[in-house]
């Protein structure tokens, strides 16, 4: 009897616990920062965020509740709420500092913001298809890249050598002889070992290198405590362990990774057999002797083997009148090896409360070999397009018949050392940075690469030849000569002192924060080719930012920044076409000055941020280039002169709650002038971008989850033979455009785990698995062109080299 009435009891006990709704969102401050330890409470029922911010909370359904959030630094907020059915829901909200001094926090918060500098969230890092550093910065404004197997990228009008990218401070280097995306393989950045990443456009601090463009910042984190994750996906793997060691006086974390391209390359229209293996090994170590030195060592080790032997090409274009269709049969391979390693060693020591000191000793090796036969025989042929033909779709007859033979034996050796002493002095708002570095380049370079293109039986000579040729009245004995040839061994060794010193201040203008940092580098550098005299030179490059947020109702904040930036010349823009070393080259200069605001706001109770940024830049002393695949071959003479203007627009915020997103919209123009031959387009004026990054999921299974990357781009001048005369050949290739979908589950988080006590999922402290589609719409993009002759016009045709198709990748993440 006593059990039938308990049973009665509970009854409606269990019924009104079946009709709850979950509540569930992120709260965050201003700044977009989440709240830890926010009470969220209505009647007796309550709850607390987690470090992310997070909260989960069950309501009753049908009944108006009113919820109050509250916590100790930030002011009260109470929302009413009715769940209308068994779901779960989501409230977002933007909570305020209770303080009424609110300048010093703002200054304090908004220092990157006054500094031109993007912070971007590591965890879109886990998220996004691709899963790079460099695949978000591909929907910002003013970052371009039209070959999605390359992990390279133009800033505002320059190209991939004017970036600047560093790992704790230190300068990352990549490998010189690399032709094509798809001989990449990695991104020097893992993942998986990165705390924070920053990233400016334009006008940054004296601080940084002497690049004319962009500067990366990335910062490896030291860990806390042990942790293992391990991703898996049909494009290679990766495993990061971390830890701490010798009574947590030393943290390590060592990651390795595998990447394998052929899934990309077999969707393109070439038929290979494609056996790449890209390996990759980094470990960033640090070790706290006291509370005032700390000891550090970065290194990595990467072995990229290319091996590429192309079987068959079909291509079909044209016009629908008109079709034409390509095809190619070739012979031969190509082996490539790429082996880099480095190695820096760095102390950090802590003098007093305002003064700290940076040393760093680094090492860069990277040892080359670029050995290619291939030959291939080719058929343009005109396509039956009548309809009612029995033959329709089929070549009808040939229009050029010809063949191609390309031969190279490169090999390339080079060691760069340097020695580096930072500082940095604190004090009352005021700060002051200082540095000085000594570097050496020793490059040993041979160059081996001819072409020979034959049409219908006959030598085709280079353009410069000119050879009478009476054939068929009289035999052509003459010799055969390579339609391009490039025969050098260069030895060079380049020597650089740089330093720098600047100072920035917070400050105020009545009732307005005031931000403002002046700061000048200089570099001398000389150059000794083997068997030459040495060749020195010396820049300077003063630079400036001034921010100032006004004491507004709105939250608006502007700033100017600028500076002559110069670039002294590495070794690639010291080689010309022909493989020689001009030691005379001068470096880069750019007068850079760039106007931004940004506007914070809250629009749906949500936290949303509008960038705009106007720039211009006016250069000097510019080396041309022409522009093959990713490879940059440079005219070495400095005889062109330049400028570049656009603006930059982007809104990022929760577009769905607790998921950050953006929009970005570019527009560029640049034009270089030549040896005073007029201005023309320049290889990277790409006028238009449009970039979005998305998140999102499903209301009802908010564990699934989606993330869209969409990038447009206006066609660059491009796709003419290296030879062409850029004067003659202004054409546009077609217009980039590409979608990238990523979907993926949640089977356990940070705000799951506890709900796994016993079972297999118990094990994971994450485990995400997913689906990426790559070009979900099988656009057909192109970066260059093959050129072919038409036996009865004497036209040549520019057939595009299209990059990959549709791809589907499957993806696995967990952690221990």
């Amino acid at each position: 009897m006593k059990k039938i009435i308990f049973i009665f009891l509970l009854f409606p006990v269990v019924l009104l616990a079946q009709k709850t709704a979950i509540l569930k969102g992120t709260i965050k401050d201003k700044n977009n920062k989440p709240i830890q330890g926010v009470n969220i409470k209505f009647g007796t029922t309550g709850t607390n965020t987690d470090t992310n911010g997070k909260y989960q909370i069950r309501i009753p359904i049908n009944e108006e509740v009113s919820i109050t959030f509250s916590h100790i630094s930030h002011h009260t907020l109470i929302r009413t709420y009715t769940a209308k059915r068994v779901t779960t829901y989501r409230l977002s909200l933007v909570m305020t500092l209770k303080t009424e001094k609110l300048d010093e926090v703002i200054i304090k918060d908004r220092t990157g913001d006054a500094k031109g500098v993007k912070t971007i969230d590591k965890t879109l890092l886990d998220k996004i298809p691709g899963g790079s550093v460099e695949n978000i910065l591909m929907t910002f404004a003013g970052v371009n890249n039209n070959n999605e197997l390359s992990t390279q990228y133009n800033v505002r009008g320059g190209n991939f050598d004017e970036n600047l990218v560093y790992v704790n401070g230190i300068q990352i280097y990549r490998p010189f002889l690399i032709r094509s995306g798809q001989q990449e393989g990695l991104s020097f950045l893992n993942t998986h070992m990165i705390q924070n990443i920053k990233f400016s456009a334009g006008g940054f601090q004296a601080k940084y290198g002497d690049k004319l463009s962009s500067v990366l910042d990335i910062t490896y984190r030291t860990p806390k405590e042990f942790a293992v994750k391990v991703d898996a996906s049909l494009l290679g793997a990766s495993a990061t362990i971390e830890g701490t060691l010798l009574d947590n006086k030393l943290s390590a974390i060592l990651g390795v990774r595998y990447r394998d391209n052929s899934l990309f390359v077999n969707s393109k229209q070439v038929e290979t057999n494609f056996r790449p293996s890209f390996t990759d090994v980094q470990t960033f170590l640090s070790y706290s002797v006291d509370e005032k030195l700390t000891l550090n060592f970065l290194g990595n080790f990467s072995l990229n083997d290319y091996n590429y032997k192309p079987l068959t090409r079909k291509t079909r274009f044209g016009t629908v009148a008109e079709p034409l269709e390509l095809i190619v049969f070739y012979q031969g391979q190509e082996i490539d090896k790429f082996l880099t390693s480095f190695g820096a060693v760095s102390a950090d020591y802590k003098v007093n409360d305002h003064l700290k000191l940076t040393g760093t000793l680094s090492a860069y090796n990277t040892q080359e070999e670029e050995y290619f036969d291939i030959a291939a025989s080719y058929n343009l042929g005109q396509v039956d397009s009548n309809l009612g033909s029995e033959t329709f779709g089929d070549v009808q007859f040939s229009e050029g018949i010809g063949s191609q033979l390309n031969h190279a034996r490169n090999d390339l050796d080079a060691l760069i050392v340097n020695a580096e002493i930072r500082g940095t002095h604190k004090k009352d708002g005021d700060q002051i940075d200082f540095g000085v570095k000594y570097q050496r380049e020793d490059i040993r370079d041979r160059i081996r690469e001819w072409e020979i293109i034959d049409s219908l039986g006959f030598s085709v000579r280079p353009l410069d030849h000119i050879v009478s040729n009476e054939e068929p009245y009289e035999p052509f004995e003459g010799p055969i000569t390579p339609f391009q040839a490039v025969r050098a061994e260069n030895d060079i060794k380049i020597n650089r002192l740089s330093g720098f010193v600047q100072f920035s201040q917070k400050t105020s203008w009545g009732d307005h924060d005031v931000w403002y940092n002046v700061g000048i580098r200089g570099q001398t550098w000389a150059v000794t080719p083997q068997g030459q005299s040495t060749k020195s030179q010396f820049i300077i490059s003063p630079r400036a930012q001034f921010a100032i947020k006004p004491n507004w109702d709105s939250d608006m904040l502007f700033r100017v920044s600028g500076g002559w930036y110069s670039q002294p010349p590495f070794y690639k823009e010291l080689r010309g076409f022909d493989g020689t070393i001009n030691k005379n080259v001068k470096a880069q200069k750019s007068i850079h000055l760039v106007l931004g605001n940004d506007y914070s706001f809250e629009m749906w109770d949500r936290p949303f941020k509008l960038t705009t940024e106007l720039y211009y830049k006016n250069l000097t002393d510019v080396n041309s280039y022409v522009v093959d695949n990713v490879r940059i071959r440079y005219l070495a003479n400095n005889d062109t002169k330049a400028y570049a203007y656009g603006l930059d627009v982007r809104l990022n915020g929760e577009f769905v709650p607790g998921n950050e997103s953006w929009i970005s919209l570019g527009y560029l123009k640049t034009e270089e002038n030549i040896a005073g031959r007029g201005y023309i387009a320049r290889p990277t004026d790409q006028r238009i971008k449009f970039g979005i990054l998305f998140q999102d999921y499903v209301p009802n299974i908010p564990d699934l989850k989606a993330y869209l990357n969409l990038v447009y781009n206006t066609g660059v001048p491009g796709g003419a033979p290296a030879y062409a005369d850029p004067y003659n050949f202004q054409e546009r290739l077609r217009d980039y455009k590409r979608a990238d979908l990523g979907v993926s589950y949640v089977f356990v988080d940070a705000n799951k785990k506890n709900s796994y006590t016993n079972g297999w999922l118990s094990r994971f402290k994450e485990l995400t698995a997913g689906l990426e589609l790559f070009n979900m719409f099988d656009i057909q993009n192109s970066i260059t062109n093959t050129w072919v002759r038409d036996v009865y016009s004497k036209r040549q045709f520019g057939i595009p080299n299209f990059m990959t198709g549709r791809v589907l990748n499957l993806k696995v993440s967990m952690q221990f």
